[in-house]
C-alpha cells in the first residue's frame, strides 16, 4: 500500500476525534475542498459523537436522515440527546449542524450481549479479494478521473465478482465488492463501527447508477439504516453485497449485507437514494 493510503486512514482517525464544546455537543473537522460533503463521513462522526456519551454496550443500530446537503470545508457539530439509558439498550439522538442549520438526524442503538437466538442468511459464493482489481474500473461508465481524485478515500475497494451488466429491464440492480481499511484501525470498537458506517454509504447510490448505466451526479442518500449484528471490527476484508428490490418516482430502496471472511454477517444496510436525470444539480434535499 502507498504512504499516501496510510495517510487516507491516519485523518479518517483525526476527523473522527471529535471534539466536545460542552456537555453532549461536539465539533468536527471535514476532509473535502469541494463537492457535497461525504454522507458516510457524518454517518461515521455522529456514531462517535453517540458514543462518546455511553459507557457499556456496543452500538447495534443507527437510522438516520440526511435533511441538507453537507458542505465542504467547513466543520460540523453535533449535539447528542440521551433518550433512553436502560439496562440493556441505550438510545441517542444525535443531529449535526452546519452554520445553524440541521443536515442530519440519527438514532443510534447500543446493547449490553447476551445469549439467544441465532441464525443468518449464508454469504454469496463470490471469488475472494486476492487478484481482485479496483471496483470502479469494473463500471460500464467509471466516474471520471477527476472526481475520484477530490480526495483519497481511505477504504480499499475490490470487485468480487464480474462486471455488472445489469439492466432495469431484466435484471434487479446488484454489487459486490470487498472492503477493508488500507492501514489498521485502533483497538477500539467505536472507531471499527464508525468506519463501518462510513464505508456502508460508499457505492449504495452506485449500485442503482451503474445498472442503469451512468454515473447520476444528481444523486443523494435521502435516509440510511445500519444494524451490527455482531460487535464491530474491521481489520479485515468486509463482503458487501447491494441489490435495489425497487426504484419508482425517482427514489431508489437498496438494501446492503455485510459479511467478513469467516462467513459471519456482521452488519445489515438500508438505504433510500435519490435519483435525478436532469440537471441542475440541487443544494438541498
Amino acid at each position: 500500500m502507498a504512504e499516501e493510503d496510510i495517510r487516507a486512514v491516519e485523518r479518517l482517525i483525526e476527523i473522527l476525534d471529535l471534539k466536545p464544546i460542552d456537555e453532549d455537543h461536539y465539533r468536527a473537522e471535514t476532509d473535502q475542498e469541494e463537492g457535497r460533503l461525504f454522507g458516510g463521513l457524518i454517518l461515521a462522526q455522529s456514531v462517535v459523537a453517540a458514543g462518546k456519551t455511553v459507557a457499556k454496550g456496543n452500538i447495534h443500530s443507527l437510522h438516520s436522515y440526511f435533511l441538507r446537503a453537507g458542505k465542504p470545508a467547513m466543520p460540523v457539530e453535533y449535539g447528542v440527546e440521551r433518550i433512553r439509558e436502560g439496562r440493556t439498550f441505550l438510545t441517542r439522538r444525535v443531529t449535526a449542524y452546519q452554520g445553524g442549520d440541521a443536515i442530519f438526524e440519527a438514532s443510534v442503538g447500543f446493547t449490553v450481549g447476551e445469549e439467544g437466538l441465532n441464525h443468518q442468511e449464508r454469504m454469496p459464493d463470490v471469488p475472494g479479494p486476492e487478484g481482485q482489481v479496483p471496483w470502479w474500473e469494473t463500471l460500464p461508465s467509471p466516474p471520471p478521473a477527476a472526481n475520484r481524485k477530490r480526495w483519497n478515500p481511505p477504504i480499499e475497494i475490490r470487485a468480487a465478482g464480474p462486471r455488472n451488466t445489469a439492466s432495469p429491464l431484466d435484471e434487479l440492480p446488484e454489487r459486490a465488492v470487498w472492503t477493508r481499511p488500507w492501514a489498521p484501525l485502533p483497538e477500539d470498537p467505536l472507531l471499527h463501527a464508525a468506519t463501518i458506517a462510513y464505508m456502508t454509504d460508499s457505492g449504495m447510490i452506485a449500485t442503482v447508477g451503474a445498472a442503469y448505466g451512468g454515473w447520476h451526479p444528481t444523486s443523494a442518500s435521502l435516509d440510511h439504516s445500519i444494524w451490527w449484528h455482531h460487535p464491530p471490527r474491521y481489520d479485515d476484508w468486509l463482503l458487501y453485497v447491494t441489490e435495489s428490490p425497487a426504484g419508482h418516482n425517482a427514489r431508489a430502496l437498496i438494501w446492503g449485507g455485510i459479511w467478513n471472511r469467516e462467513g459471519v454477517r456482521v452488519a445489515s444496510v438500508a438505504q433510500e437514494s435519490l435519483f435525478r436525470q436532469s440537471p441542475p444539480l440541487f443544494a438541498t434535499r
